[in-house]
């Protein structure tokens, strides 16, 4: 189908909302739909709004962003019962026919079909039946899709897709089957889109992917030479990467970093399990003692660095004891925070048939646990930072005149709205710890910003 002029004329008035269920990468990648709506004349409104259009981009890593996936669609069919309603992302690649079936979904496009939407519809009126447009997985392993894509509701931050796809085999994970085969942007294109970005004016582009140290597979260059040539790139911006497998962070990624202001001080690593057992279950690439000498190393090169640890509870054959090895193996670590998740059983994964099921109550009472570890960590890192000078980054909404920004090691400072600190690097004193923010001060200027952690 093509989209005719005749189309675009009729669009100038419509509206599209768009929601993103998951990841960074699935941000980046609902921006890049976004764009697609705009170019064609139809403006972008909240998700909470009245819409014409509305595009939910979903998750397929645990099963509450499914059933989030269905809460939403009747939410917004709520606000507008006639509305167009889109399901695409990695839920829709894999459970194309449930989603069909959901009452008022009109359109199911899979992980190709999302980069070309126009190409599949052309007519947002609603139907009896709901469509469905997905590839298969050798044509997803041949396709990158759009990588050049920035968050619509920031001119602060840019997610920039630079890989898609994952050639490693954890066994609780669908994305393989969703995303297909590990596969990077030609580095050419990504040092040319990566300065289109900056020259828009974002300051901080972070870099995503399923597997971004995966970068380069198929190239003569890998990450770490791919960050070389970026942090060449001219402007006043810095670098974030959304994350990193713990057996991809080489000395030569770390060195770099510590090396220079446009790579910011801060990793997220998943560890997932803190034993051998359940990583090996798992069919992780490293050990325990592995991802222990890895922290150690970051600390004892620069002991302010940010740490972020992805840990799943509940994996099937994980006991009491081994939760409990866990627990106290990530208390020990010195590390900024964890992302907990509750182990859910997905369709498809080897995860499925493996024998000791944790309970429902059971997997929460585990994940309560980490995330009061995770809220003490945090503390703990951030109190090391009171009364010392850190450069910020701060956004552009107000938020109940209050600014908020991020440090380069990913601690989350607010302070009273200043139209002259949005999307700028400032030089602040962190003041206090409250949550999981500080107050910070500016040129001696010391305000107290007390908010429910956020």
């Amino acid at each position: 189908m093509l989209w005719h002029v005749s189309a675009f004329l009729k669009s100038m008035n419509k509206k599209v909302a768009l929601h993103t269920l998951g990841c960074k990468l699935n941000f980046s990648e609902t921006a890049a739909i976004g764009k697609q709506f705009t170019t064609r004349g139809f403006s972008v409104v909240d998700f909470s709004d009245h819409a014409d259009v509305y595009v939910l981009n979903t998750c397929s890593v645990t099963d509450n962003a499914e059933k989030e996936c269905r809460q939403v669609i009747r939410r917004v069919l709520k606000q507008n019962h006639k509305a167009f309603v889109i399901v695409t992302g990695c839920y829709a690649q894999l459970r194309p026919d449930e989603i069909a079936k959901i009452d008022g979904v009109d359109a199911v496009l899979g992980s190709n079909e999302k980069f070309d939407l126009f190409s599949y519809l052309d007519d947002f009126e609603k139907k009896d039946l709901a469509c469905i447009y997905t590839s298969s997985k050798s044509e997803l392993d041949n396709n990158f899709g759009i990588a050049s894509s920035t968050d619509i509701d920031s001119r602060t931050r840019a997610y920039f897709k630079i890989q898609d796809g994952c050639d490693y085999k954890c066994t609780y994970c669908t994305i393989p089957l969703a995303r297909g085969a590990s596969r990077s942007l030609e580095p050419e294109k990504v040092v040319e889109q990566f300065r289109s970005i900056v020259a828009q004016g974002y300051k901080e582009i972070i870099l995503t992917g399923v597997n971004v140290g995966d970068y380069g597979k198929s190239f003569e260059i890998d990450f770490y030479h791919l960050l070389k040539k970026l942090i060449l790139v001219e402007g006043d911006f810095r670098i974030r990467i959304s994350s990193i497998e713990p057996n991809l962070l080489t000395d030569e990624i770390i060195s770099l970093t510590l090396s220079t202001e446009k790579l910011c001080k801060h990793f997220h690593i998943p560890l997932q399990s803190g034993t051998d057992k359940i990583l090996r279950l798992m069919q992780r690439r490293y050990t325990i003692e592995d991802y222990k000498t890895l922290i150690s190393k970051l600390n004892n090169i620069d002991p302010e660095i940010g740490i972020g640890v992805d840990v799943i509870t509940g994996f099937p054959g994980e006991t009491e004891g081994d939760f409990q090895e866990t627990y106290n193996f990530l208390r020990e670590l010195e590390i900024s925070y964890l992302h907990v998740f509750t182990y859910s059983e997905r369709p498809d994964t080897k995860a499925v048939s493996l024998p000791g099921k944790v309970g429902k109550e059971e997997k929460k009472r585990r994940s309560s646990l980490l995330r009061i570890l995770s809220d003490k960590k945090r503390f703990a890192f951030q109190e090391k930072f009171i009364g010392k000078k850190e450069r910020v980054l701060f956004e552009e909404a107000n938020d109940d005149g209050i600014i908020k920004g991020f440090t380069s090691n990913y601690i989350k400072v607010f302070h009273p709205f200043m139209s002259e600190l949005q999307n700028q690097f400032t030089e602040v004193t962190i003041e206090k710890v409250l949550g999981n923010y500080c107050n910070a001060s500016l040129e001696g200027k010391n305000f107290s910003v007390e908010r429910l952690a956020v």
